[in-house]
C-alpha cells in the first residue's frame, strides 16, 4: 500500500507539473508562485498520507466489520438486528458531517495558498523588506495569513469535535442495547416466534463480537475525516488539469529546416484572455492593436514608446508565450501556430530585462537548456569550451574567473550572489551558447550602470550581428543604429522609421530623444498632459497622484 501511494502520487505531482509547464502566460500572470506551490506540496501530500494510510485501513476495517456482522447474523440474527440498529443513524450522521465539513475543508485549502503566497514574498522580497524598514509589517501580514489559516483549521475542527464523540456514542448505544435486550432474552426467553433460544455462552460470544463490531467505529470517523480533506486537496491537485491548453503544438506541424530570420506581423492585436481573477472591466483590454510590420533576415528592429504601449507583449507574441487574439505572424512565411513550439524557441532567443539565473554554478546557468535536454551531447570538455566562449563574447569571461570558484562557483538563488549587471551578462552567455537565428532583447540594458551599459551593449551588438534582432530600449542611444524604428502608443504603431528619418519628422520619438540628449529641457505641457491620461485610463496612477503632481 505505501508502494503504491507513493508511486500515484509521484505520478500525480509530476504529470500535473508537466501540464502547467503546457499553459500560457495568461495562468502565471494570475497565478500566485505560492498558491502554486501549495498544490503541488501540500495538496498532494494530502492526497498521499490518505492514499497511505486511511485507504488501506478502509480496505482493512470493511472486510473486519462484513465478516463480524456476517458471524453476529450466524449465532443469532435477531440479536445482531438490534446491534445493527444504529448502523442507519450512524450513516446519515456521516451524511451530514461530510456536507458540512467538506466547504471548510476547501476553505482551509485556500488558505494555506494564501500563507504561502505571503511567505514567498516575504522571503523572495527580503531586501527590499530590510531596506524599507518594514519587518515588522511583513510579520504582521504572514501573522493574519496565518491566523486566518488558524481560524479555518479550527472551523473543521469544531466539526470534528461533535462527529468523532458523536460516532463513539452511537456505538456505545449499540453495546448497551445490545447487552440490555440480550440479557432480557436470556432470562426471560425468546421474545417472540421467529426468534430462538439465547444461550450463556452464545450471548458471551455474542457480547465479545459486538464489541469488536463497535471498536473501529472511532476510527471509521477518521477516515471519513481524512477523506474530505484528501477530496478539497485532490480537487485543487486535479483543477490544474482542467486548466484548457490554449497554445500546443499542432496536428500537422511545419518543419523549419533552416531558419533565415524573416518575420512579419499581419494585423495583430492581442487581448488578455479573461480569467476567474480579472475584473469584468478589464477583462479582453486590448493590449496591441492591428499591428503590421515586416523585419527581413539580419535586420534589427527597434521598438520603443511610453511603458505600458506593448512593446514586450509583442515580441512575446513571436514566441507564442501569448497567442494573437487576431491577426498572423510568419517566421520565414510560415504561420508560427504551424511551427512546432520547441522548434519555435529554440530558433528564437530571449534576453530579458530580469536576466533570470537558477541557484546553481554559473556554468549550469550558461548551459541551461542547450545541452539539457540533448540525448547527443557533446563531451564535458567540449562544453567547457563553449560555455568560455560563450562568456567572452558577452564580456563576462572575466569577472567570472575572478569567483572564488570561477565558473563553478554557486551563485544562490536567483542568482543573488551577482550585481545586476554580472547576472545580465551571464544571461547572455545564456543565449550566446544557444546561439539562435532571430533575437530578442527586452530592456536589456535598463538596470545597470554606464559602464556596465557599455560591457554589455558591445556584446549586444557582438550577438545581434548578421541575425534578425528585435530591440525593446527606453535609452534611444542605445537603438540608433536599428535599421527600423518602431514607435508604439497605446498599442498600436504611431511612427516608424531610422533614426534619422523620425527626428526629421518631429514627433513622439524627436521629443523622447530631445530631452534624453539634453537638447530641450523637457517634453511639452501637452505631451506630458496626454501621457497622464494614458495611465490614468490604464489605472497606472490614480486621479489624486496625478493632481499631486502639478
Amino acid at each position: 500500500a505505501n508502494n503504491f501511494a507513493h508511486r500515484v502520487m509521484h505520478t500525480v505531482r509530476t504529470d500535473s507539473f508537466k501540464r502547467m509547464q503546457r499553459l500560457d502566460m495568461t495562468f502565471f500572470d494570475d497565478k500566485q508562485t505560492g498558491e502554486v506551490m501549495s498544490v503541488l506540496n501540500n495538496d498532494a501530500s494530502n492526497l498521499e498520507v490518505f492514499l497511505d494510510n486511511a485507504l488501506q485501513n478502509s480496505a482493512r476495517l470493511g472486510v473486519m466489520l462484513l465478516g463480524i456482522a456476517g458471524l453476529l447474523f450466524y449465532l443469532n440474527p435477531g440479536l445482531a438486528t438490534v446491534t445493527l440498529v444504529s448502523i442507519p443513524v450512524m450513516v446519515v450522521f456521516t451524511l451530514w458531517f461530510m456536507r458540512a465539513v467538506e466547504p471548510r475543508y476547501v476553505d482551509q485549502r485556500s488558505s494555506v495558498g494564501d500563507l504561502n503566497t505571503v511567505l514567498e514574498n516575504a522571503l523572495t522580497g527580503v531586501e527590499l523588506v530590510k531596506t524599507s524598514d518594514t519587518e515588522a509589517y511583513e510579520s504582521d501580514r504572514v501573522e493574519t495569513a496565518s491566523f486566518e489559516y488558524f481560524r479555518r483549521t479550527m472551523a473543521v475542527l469544531k466539526l470534528n469535535f461533535v462527529y468523532r464523540p458523536g460516532m463513539e456514542l452511537l456505538a456505545g448505544v449499540a453495546f448497551v442495547l445490545t447487552f440490555v435486550v440480550g440479557g432480557v432474552w436470556l432470562f426471560e426467553g425468546p421474545p417472540g416466534p421467529f426468534t430462538t433460544e439465547l444461550r450463556v455462552g452464545t450471548f458471551v460470544t455474542f457480547l465479545f463480537m459486538t464489541q469488536q463490531f463497535v471498536a473501529p467505529m472511532a476510527e471509521v470517523s477518521n477516515i471519513v475525516d481524512q477523506y474530505e480533506n484528501a477530496k478539497a486537496s485532490s480537487e485543487r491537485v486535479l483543477g490544474l488539469r482542467d486548466i484548457p491548453i490554449r497554445i500546443a503544438d499542432p496536428d500537422e506541424h511545419e518543419t523549419l529546416a533552416q531558419v533565415d530570420g524573416r518575420v512579419e506581423y499581419d494585423g495583430v492585436s492581442f487581448a488578455y484572455p479573461e480569467t476567474p481573477l480579472q475584473e469584468p472591466d478589464n477583462a479582453d483590454e486590448t493590449v496591441t492593436n492591428d499591428i503590421s510590420f515586416t523585419a527581413t533576415a539580419g535586420e534589427t528592429v527597434a521598438l520603443v514608446g511610453p511603458t505600458g504601449a506593448g512593446k514586450s507583449t509583442l515580441v512575446k507574441l513571436l514566441l507564442r508565450l501569448y497567442d494573437v487574439s487576431d491577426g498572423t505572424i510568419k517566421l520565414d512565411g510560415h504561420d508560427i501556430r504551424d511551427i512546432r513550439l520547441s522548434d519555435l524557441r529554440s530558433a528564437v532567443g530571449y534576453v530579458s530585462q530580469e536576466g533570470f539565473l537558477f541557484d546553481g554554478t554559473v556554468a549550469e546557468n550558461i548551459r541551461y537548456g542547450e545541452y539539457e535536454q540533448a540525448d547527443d551531447a557533446p563531451s564535458t570538455q567540449t562544453v567547457r569550451q563553449e560555455i568560455l566562449k560563450a562568456a567572452k563574447a558577452a564580456e563576462a569571461h572575466q569577472f567570472i574567473s575572478s569567483l572564488p570558484n570561477g565558473y563553478d562557483t554557486r551563485i544562490g538563488e536567483e542568482g543573488v550572489k551577482l550585481s545586476g549587471g554580472q547576472r545580465q551578462r551571464v544571461a547572455i552567455a545564456r543565449t550566446v551558447l544557444q546561439d539562435p537565428e532571430i533575437l530578442i532583447l527586452d530592456e536589456a540594458t535598463s538596470a545597470v550602470d554606464t559602464e556596465t551599459e557599455m560591457l554589455i551593449q558591445r556584446s549586444l551588438d557582438r550577438l545581434s550581428a548578421d541575425r534578425t534582432a528585435f530591440v525593446i530600449a527606453h535609452r534611444l542611444s542605445t537603438i540608433r543604429d536599428a535599421d527600423t524604428v518602431l514607435v508604439l502608443e497605446d498599442g498600436a504603431i504611431v511612427e516608424r522609421g531610422d533614426h534619422e528619418t523620425l527626428l526629421a519628422d518631429d514627433g513622439l520619438y524627436a521629443k523622447l530623444w530631445g530631452v534624453q540628449a539634453g537638447e530641450i529641457d523637457s517634453l511639452p505641457d501637452e505631451f506630458i498632459a496626454e501621457a497622464r491620461e494614458r495611465q490614468m485610463e490604464r489605472g497606472v496612477v490614480s486621479e489624486v497622484e496625478s493632481e499631486m503632481t502639478d
